[in-house]
């Protein structure tokens, strides 16, 4: 029987250590002149990248794939008077929409390069936005507590906020979902779960001793994973309303991503960027703050967000500098998990 265990655990390290793909690092490219704040790939055009950063601006990029990945940035979207904190773009590549420390939200015409609307309502910095799945409605939330619903011609038909708190909103996110649901995420350390229909709350999730900075859900909206100032990732089954298990992130963090097509998530902390394989609770990549930039002992060029490329091939982080860094996986698409 011993046998037997030791022969099972030599086999899943030979296929965590060697089977699986390391990330390689294919381009490095810079157009921000401070930290990429968010990136944002259209789903259905692929080719379409927008980033947006402290330094008041959001960038429109054309990625060319292949054996070696590249970036051009096409245009500048310039209108901000403060920090832009996040940004989404339409599923067909034509649009997007930026949510800036100014208190406003903007939606821009990628191919004219023009703001559209300006969307007035809230009373202090946004932090988050999120795209309907159908386009035709935004989410925003705010350092004010509330949580607005928008249409695309700036009119605000919703506000939501819990009555019991008005703790910032940190993140905001449409759930794939035939009725209108919005998982939303605080200061306050608890996730909630909104029925836009009923303006109601359906769910809370509690777990977190501390601020929520970030969380992600699963490209068929059965998971998700939150994280913040605790340093625990938490995986939640948002179908049962109740966390699965947790991950030692070992530092504050930032940013977190589940991979379009496996079973995978990215994670961002003051330690470093980490890539977990969540079917093993395992690391499969990992590297240091302390080793990201090598050649220069005194950059700052350290990650701050991320987003995957629609087809998992392409993990693209921004970074405290105002680079964006790009890390190729090989994928298979016969392996899609979701």
């Amino acid at each position: 029987m011993n046998m037997l265990i030791q022969t099972y655990n030599k086999i899943i390290i030979f296929f965590l250590f060697y089977m699986i793909p390391c990330a390689q690092i294919v381009s490095e490219n810079k157009g921000h002149s401070e930290r990429v704040t968010s990136l944002s790939i259209s789903e259905k055009n692929p080719e379409v990248l927008v980033t947006c950063s402290r330094d008041k601006s959001a960038l429109l990029w054309n990625i060319k794939y292949g054996q070696n990945v590249e970036l051009k940035p096409i245009k500048r979207l310039n209108g901000h008077s403060h920090f832009i904190s996040d940004v989404k773009v339409s599923s067909d590549g034509q649009f997007c929409i930026t949510g800036s420390w100014d208190k406003t939200i903007r939606l821009w015409d990628l191919n004219s390069g023009k703001n559209l609307t300006k969307f007035i309502g809230h009373t202090k910095e946004v932090f988050t936005i999120s795209l309907s799945n159908d386009g035709r409605h935004i989410a925003s939330g705010s350092a004010d507590g509330m949580i607005k619903i928008w249409n695309s011609l700036g009119h605000c038909k919703e506000s939501l906020k819990d009555p019991s708190g008005s703790n910032w909103i940190s993140i905001v996110k449409f759930l794939p979902n035939p009725e209108p649901l919005i998982l939303s995420c605080s200061w306050d350390g608890i996730i909630r779960i909104w029925n836009v229909s009923k303006k109601s709350i359906e769910t809370k999730l509690f777990g977190h001793k501390g601020y929520i900075f970030c969380s992600t859900v699963s490209p068929d909206g059965s998971l998700c994973a939150s994280g913040g100032k605790d340093g625990i990732i938490i995986l939640w089954d948002l179908q049962e309303g109740k966390h699965l298990y947790f991950l030692n992130a070992g530092g504050n963090i930032i940013n977190l991503e589940f991979s379009p097509n496996r079973y995978w998530l990215s994670a961002i902390t003051t330690g470093g960027l980490t890539i977990w394989d969540l079917e093993f609770k395992s690391q499969i990549e990992e590297t240091r703050k302390n080793t990201w930039s090598p050649k220069d002992e005194n950059s700052i060029s350290f990650p701050i967000s991320s987003t995957w490329s629609p087809d998992g091939s392409i993990l693209l982080v921004g970074q405290h500098d105002g680079s964006i860094k790009l890390f190729k996986f090989d994928i298979d698409d016969s392996n899609n998990v979701w």
